[in-house]
């Protein structure tokens, strides 16, 4: 892997500074920010859809729960059908979305964006391993952002035909699929394997940030035109192409800073003659430590890189002096294929898992501001823009589901159950949802925070600290080139899950919302089947532990407990 060329920002700031560099901590913070921006900025992009739903076919958003005869009159206005409305604010509709196919048509213009998107994900991680990620994250976001505002240009044009809003979302799609593997990826590069789980559960809040900070956009540009919804999410998302093209460092090598595992190697060279000073027999109690993190790394935290970037330096030209005893580091690692990436143990079974996880999460994002508009709350019907508000809350608790996902496996070192039992705890979420939603504003709120909570919490584990966890899987032998191939083909084949769920959604809330919400209830428990396999290997192993740890004598059980907790200060 050749070195690449600097960010023009970072150039800049290092002119300005006289020359000096920045701490290796600050680079990595640098580095989750921005990752961090980029990304809630394309979730927010893909939230307008949702939002101007209940605008393009209004005569569907206030069909009550009494049946598709009944109409409910939201007060101050009317309903009319395939009148246009001039500002594009008011109940006109518009064509070809305003029909009694509307919501077919609705479904059709979710399921182009995200089957282009799906596909061009597999092609994207591909490409991610041997291209620059700055500059191909960079192209990503600012042809998506082209693209978004084209689709709001629709309203400005008065088009009406659905060829137009079809092409729009497929562009969209393939120049969104840059996004995913990118981040990961780079992120996968500043930091280890140590509480990735929680590191990267925080870190994956930009979903949900995204997708609020697009409802609440997408909501309040509607008193002008349905189109602004688009067209003012897209430019956000064009300067925060600009963000990362001028400033994200894609790998510390590229800097001449080692590598978190690079740092790790040479820690553990340093620390070797002391070790060998004070070696200890080895015991069974420290057998069983061992056996433990058997397939976990240390990462190098903030505070194991201290000082200034000439200490780093030094680490680095300690590395190199010994770079002959540790060859599974070289730079010039052929990028993994992706049938061999396929053939990853836990890949294709994370990747199934994902396909109903994502489509259960996906049609929450499209269709939810239209199912609490056409859904009475206390036998009321919100508007547009109170149900495009209210729906936020579902991401608030896919915030608190992915630092909580991410924190337990973590603890557990259980990544597949802890998937699985979020899964199969969203069963009842949704049922619960479904069924009393209805009753009262705040009933309705607490019920979608908890299915928030349930259903995301382990998309996000699968998407980040999963996919992590497997592009530096041991069958690889060192190679880090996997990393955004694997998170492509998982996230991938999520996304092909995701492409369905809307469209399913579009013809089945036609036969009542009753029938939506088996099919998510479903999709949920083959989520958490199709884990099975990894979950009893898991809990195998767990008490295959505790088995030993029982079979300790009193001495030596608290020796482990000492040796475990000074790992945990680590």
């Amino acid at each position: 892997m050749d070195q690449r060329s600097l960010p023009p920002g970072v150039v800049l700031l290092r002119t300005l500074r006289g020359g000096r560099d920045f701490e290796y901590s600050t680079y990595r913070a640098s580095v989750l920010v921005i990752t961090f921006i980029a990304y809630a900025f394309f979730h927010m992009s893909r939230k307008p859809p949702s939002i101007v739903k209940s605008v393009l076919d209004p005569e569907g958003s206030v069909i009550s729960a009494l049946g598709s005869g009944h109409y409910v009159v939201p007060s101050g206005g009317s309903v009319f059908h395939g009148e246009r409305d001039v500002n594009g604010t008011g109940q006109g509709g518009w064509a070809p979305f305003d029909g009694e196919d509307g919501k077919n048509r609705l479904g059709e213009i979710d399921v182009a964006f995200l089957a282009s998107y799906a596909i061009g994900m597999y092609f994207a991680g591909h490409l991610g391993d041997r291209l620059d990620l700055r500059k191909f994250l960079s192209v990503g976001m600012l042809g998506s952002a082209f693209f978004v505002c084209l689709f709001g240009v629709g309203w400005l044009w008065d088009v009406h035909r659905l060829e137009y809003f079809l092409l729009v979302q497929m562009a969209a799609g393939l120049f969104q699929a840059t996004g995913w593997p990118s981040v990961v990826t780079i992120v996968g590069h500043w930091f280890g394997k140590k509480k990735r789980g929680l590191i990267m559960g925080i870190w994956n809040a930009h979903t949900s940030v995204g997708n609020i900070l697009g409802s609440l956009i997408a909501a309040a540009a509607l008193k002008l035109g349905w189109g602004w919804s688009f067209i003012i999410p897209g430019v956000i998302l064009a300067g925060g192409g600009v963000l990362v093209w001028s400033l994200l460092v894609v790998d510390p090598r590229d800097l001449g800073l080692p590598s978190p595992n690079e740092m790790e190697a040479a820690a553990e060279l340093a620390d070797e003659p002391e070790r060998e000073v004070h070696a200890e027999p080895r015991t069974e109690q420290t057998n069983l430590l061992a056996g433990e993190n058997k397939n976990s790394t240390v990462a190098i935290e903030p505070e194991v890189v201290k000082g200034d970037a000439e200490q780093v330096d030094v680490e680095s030209q300690r590395l190199v002096a010994t770079k002959e005893e540790v060859p599974e580091l070289s730079r010039n690692e052929a990028a993994v294929g992706f049938l061999e990436a396929w053939r990853i143990p836990g890949v294709a079974t994370f990747a199934l898992c994902l396909f109903f996880s994502k489509l259960v999460a996906y049609t929450f994002l499209y269709w939810l501001p239209f199912y609490i508009r056409q859904t009475p709350i206390a036998g009321k019907i919100l508007d547009e823009k109170t149900a495009g508000q209210l729906s936020t809350l579902f991401d608030v608790g896919g915030v608190v589901g992915g630092i909580l996902a991410g924190h337990l496996s973590d603890k557990m070192n259980a990544r597949a159950i802890t998937a699985a039992g979020f899964m199969y705890c969203a069963i009842p979420a949704l049922f619960f949802y479904r069924t009393y939603g209805s009753v009262s504003l705040t009933v309705n709120i607490i019920l979608m925070v908890i299915a928030g909570m349930l259903i995301n919490g382990p998309y996000a584990l699968i998407t980040t600290a999963v996919s992590a966890d497997l592009g530096t899987h041991s069958s690889l032998q060192g190679n880090g080139r996997a990393l955004a191939t694997v998170t492509a083909i998982i996230d991938g084949t999520g996304s092909m899950g995701a492409a369905i769920g809307p469209l399913l959604t579009g013809y089945l809330s036609g036969q009542g919302w009753g029938a939506v919400f088996i099919m998510l209830m479903v999709a949920a428990l083959f989520a958490g089947l199709l884990l099975t396999k990894l979950v009893v290997a898991e809990v195998v192993e767990k008490l295959a532990q505790y088995q030993r740890l029982e079979n300790l004598t009193d001495s030596a059980r608290q020796e482990l407990t000492d040796l475990l907790l000074r790992e945990g200060r680590k």
